[in-house]
């Protein structure tokens, strides 16, 4: 066996290893890349609560386990005894097909993933990662989109005009998000020259993306918490609006895979951040041939820089009220697609003076932020347009418009002169009895029936 294994060449690539695995290997590495997201997702909720409940002012989760540490965990056994209830409206093929469409390519995505080097694992050479596909970026992108179908489906599925407007939200917004998520990703792609997620990983041994690409990393930033509905993006799910959103007629373990779903999707955008931006395993400040990048250590920096990333959502979730749907749709559209589009040609300007031997890249990012500054400074000389509305009228915080100032409310509605009137006339008419109500009623009645003929009322 010694002997096999020293025959095995050094200079082996990452994808190379990966075909060489053993099936038993290949098994265990599937059971872990399926257990990440469960596992974190139990975490992050108990996390999540206390720490909203820490910026609040409020204790958090603190009756089941010490400290209430065990809160998720009671929650996920609770939620399979939970009864479940299906409306009669339903479609029940894709009722239940939705939850499965949502959390299945979730736990799939972790799988392009690379968590470390090259390692050894009982003896045998690999990677720490399942696959390392020449499109890697594209799987991961292509898993996230289609948990949006899963969404969809529910709100159509449930017979619900609520979780229909949840559903029409999402793809909305996924649709929008996801095309800025995918624009942000090209400059990335050209900088490495790959799609593999394990040769980006390595392309950033000479500096990291999040500071030569920062565009691209403040642009992946936002649009990946709008591509998890996570708050103050989460208008899918608006309580104040649809009561619960696309999952509202959903209930037991059909809502428990909704909800793995949004945390293994926050997961994954983390994941897929830290191996675009932040050096993905690699220890900062330190070379590729540091101690520190090799062995088992990377799996730490990849999970600190993760725990960074989720800390990111929560305290989001803590700080930042929802966004309206209009401003959400036009961020998306009117400033990140832009934006975008232009960093890209900027990007694609750049490679092209470097690759013909013109300036360097620090003399390249200097001009660039020369020219940014200008910009900014010169738009904010700028004086702003005033268009002068002549049937303008002022409004108060509240929406509603301001009353004339020469208003004068009289002291008498023409319905209480009505009501004076016949009561007057009521007293010197006799009343007539019914069996209905009393006399007083009754002439009340017959006098206002009269009052309103002669057009008092």
């Amino acid at each position: 066996m010694t002997q096999f294994f020293a025959q095995v060449p050094d200079h082996l690539t990452r994808a190379q290893l990966l075909a060489q695995d053993p099936w038993w290997l290949v098994l265990i590495k599937a059971v872990v890349i399926l257990l990440i997201g469960p596992i974190l997702t139990i975490l992050l909720i108990v996390w999540e609560r206390k720490a909203v409940g820490r910026m609040q002012n409020r204790p958090g989760p603190n009756r089941v386990g010490p400290n209430g540490y065990l809160q998720s965990l009671a929650d996920a056994i609770k939620l399979p005894f939970k009864e479940q209830i299906i409306p009669d409206t339903a479609d029940r093929k894709v009722y239940f097909l939705a939850p499965i469409l949502a959390a299945v390519p979730a736990l799939i995505a972790l799988a392009a993933i690379p968590f470390g080097p090259e390692v050894s694992i009982f003896g045998h050479r690999t990677v720490l990662q399942l696959v390392d596909l020449p499109v890697g970026v594209l799987v991961i992108l292509a898993c996230s989109a289609i948990g949006v179908y899963g969404i969809v489906l529910a709100g159509w599925s449930s017979g619900s005009p609520y979780p229909l407007l949840g559903g029409l939200r999402s793809a909305a917004q996924v649709i929008s998000y996801e095309i800025a998520m995918g624009l942000s990703l090209v400059a990335v792609v050209l900088y490495a020259g790959s799609l593999s997620t394990g040769d980006i990983v390595l392309a950033q041994q000479g500096g990291w993306y999040f500071y030569q690409l920062i565009p691209s990393f403040v642009i992946y930033l936002i649009s990946m918490v709008g591509e998890t509905n996570r708050a103050p993006f989460d208008l899918p799910e608006a309580e104040s609006e649809l009561v619960g959103g696309f999952h509202t007629e959903y209930s037991s373990m059909k809502f428990a895979m909704f909800f793995l779903a949004e945390y293994v999707n926050m997961v994954i955008v983390s994941s897929f951040c830290v191996t675009l931006f932040l050096g993905g395993w690699m220890f900062p400040f330190v070379g590729a041939d540091s101690a520190l990048n090799h062995g088992w250590w990377p799996i730490l920096w990849f999970l600190a820089k993760l725990f960074v990333l989720l800390f990111g959502f929560i305290w989001l979730r803590g700080t930042l009220p929802r966004l309206r749907y209009d401003q959400f749709m036009r961020l998306g559209w009117k400033v990140l697609v832009p934006v975008n589009l232009l960093w890209i040609v900027v990007v694609v300007a750049v490679k092209a003076i470097k690759n013909n031997g013109g300036l360097s890249t620090g003399q390249i990012l200097i001009g660039g932020g020369v020219i940014i500054v200008f910009a900014f400074l010169l738009a904010m000389l700028l004086p702003d347009k005033k268009v002068i509305d002549e049937d303008y009228v002022p409004i108060t915080g509240g929406g509603f418009p301001l009353p004339p100032l020469d208003l004068k409310v009289p002291e008498t509605t023409p319905r209480q002169k009505a009501l004076a009137k016949a009561q007057a006339r009521a007293k010197r008419k006799p009343a007539v009895v019914t069996a209905g109500g009393g006399a007083t009623e009754a002439g009340e009645a017959n006098a206002v029936q009269e009052g309103a003929q002669d057009g008092d009322i």
